[in-house]
């Protein structure tokens, strides 16, 4: 990345200062040119106002009193004879052909001036001159060597300043891509020596805030998160070898025992026992499976029209012949977008729980808004604490320690119905109703979709 780095941006400032060099030099030739030539018409025309105001003979006397270096006039006379110069060395040969029309001027530029013996390259202007003995042509000529040389020079300049500039440049960028580079490498490295045994360790977050700033804040949030995720998995491991332990040492020490009665009736003293045993493991086994497809993600909802009315009359049919409390439900027609089968098992699993804590009464009311359908369960047995309303809704949680596992659940299945809820863009919560009584609130979103 840092040769990269490098080596683009000195290639960019090379293609910059190559073009900017090349147009640069353009305008400054056009530019020079363009005050050459001015200067060269203003000069015709003032040779050419004093052949108009005064003579020719006036015009010559001018242009031997402001004669400048570099610049050469003559005054051609019809004939094409060279009647004024500024200088001795032309007064014989004329410096251009071109004899323009009285009011006229015309713009030449030659290579040399062989007739004087000057290689230089020169700018000729032409002007002509209406007299009553005819048309006279003024010729200036100016060298344009020095303008030339100029750009030449700045040419140089350029390119030798060129080379050196590209060299600060990508000195000065790999030290600086070098130096962002060595706070990655930094984070990179401490990162790279954090293990599953030293997920507690953060980077070193500089104070510069800017990229590699942000960076390092990611990183430790992303450690966070993995140092939670870590504890979720343990805590997990360790709740549910604790919950099979204990039906599986049942089962094996029944297994024993029956095996060392030959007449087998111990066996059938035991195979209820035995069965319960067995049928409660492969309820916790399912129910460990379905929580952790919930947790990864992988849970299948199918998304279709559910009349939840419907679903929750069913759950409430389940429950009454299984139940000695008291159960009062108030439904109205709520039709959501959701899982039918997956909808049911939260409605059957927070039921179930308010069966179980209940003293005798359990009301339901299952209304519709423009919000969202809104299901609430309430129970008349212990609130749950504020403290632990969010808690409930973890993994293996009971809030009655006193209770027997067979009584008090599995501890799975409030987990279980917040995590197809958040799956359906759903909550649910657990809260005071107004009366006193404990309640659980199921909320899903006007028109739900997947």
């Amino acid at each position: 990345m840092r040769k990269r780095a490098t080596l683009t941006a000195v290639t960019v400032v090379a293609l910059a200062l190559i073009t900017g060099g090349v147009l640069l030099l353009v305008l400054l030739q056009a530019s020079l040119i363009a005050t050459t030539e001015t200067v060269a018409k203003n000069k015709a025309a003032d040779v050419a106002a004093l052949i108009n105001s005064q003579d020719v003979s006036e015009a010559a006397q001018s242009m031997a009193d402001t004669a400048r270096s570099g610049q050469f006039v003559q005054i051609i006379s019809p004939q094409g004879a060279v009647v004024a110069s500024s200088e001795r060395s032309i007064r014989t040969t004329p410096l251009s052909d071109s004899r323009p029309g009285p009011g006229k001027t015309m713009v030449d530029s030659v290579s040399s001036l062989q007739s004087i013996g000057d290689t230089d390259t020169f700018l000729i202007v032409a002007s002509g001159v209406n007299t009553e003995q005819g048309t006279y042509t003024v010729v200036v000529a100016s060298t344009v060597q020095v303008q030339t040389d100029s750009v030449t020079t700045v040419a140089w300049f350029l390119l030798g300043a060129t080379p050196l500039l590209l060299l600060v440049v990508g000195s000065a960028v790999w030290f600086l891509v070098g130096r962002s580079l060595r706070q990655v490498e930094r984070i990179r490295d401490q990162v790279d020596h954090i293990d599953a045994s030293r997920l507690s360790e953060r980077v070193e977050v500089p104070a510069t805030h800017d990229e590699i700033h942000r960076l390092a804040l990611t990183m430790n949030s992303m450690l966070n998160k993995l140092q939670t995720s870590d504890a979720e998995q343990r805590r997990f491991v360790s709740d549910a070898s604790h919950e099979l332990r204990s039906p599986l040492a049942t089962i094996s020490a029944g297994l024993e025992i029956a095996t060392a009665d030959p007449s087998g009736d111990t066996w059938r003293a035991l195979q209820d026992m035995l069965s319960g045993e067995t049928a409660r493991m492969r309820y916790l086994v399912d129910e460990l499976l379905t929580l952790a497809k919930a947790n990864d993600g992988g849970i299948h909802i199918t998304f279709q029209d559910v009349d939840l009315d419907d679903v929750l009359a069913t759950e409430i049919r389940r429950l009454r012949p299984l139940t000695t409390h008291t159960i009062s439900a108030s439904l109205v027609p709520a039709r959501v977008t959701g899982d039918a089968q997956r909808l049911g098992q939260v409605l059957r699993n927070v039921l179930d729980n308010a069966n179980r804590h209940a003293r005798s009464t359990i009301a339901i009311e299952l209304t519709s808004g423009p919000d969202g359908v809104r299901v609430v369960i309430d129970n008349n047995g212990d609130l749950v604490p504020a403290a632990d309303r969010e808690r409930i809704f973890e993994r293996f949680v009971r809030l009655d320690q006193s209770r027997s596992r067979e009584s008090g659940g599995s501890g799975l299945g409030l987990a279980i119905a917040a995590s197809i809820m958040s799956a359906h863009h759903g909550s649910l919560t657990a809260s005071q109703a107004p009366s006193g009584d404990c309640r659980f609130e199921l909320h899903l979103p006007a028109g739900a979709v997947e």
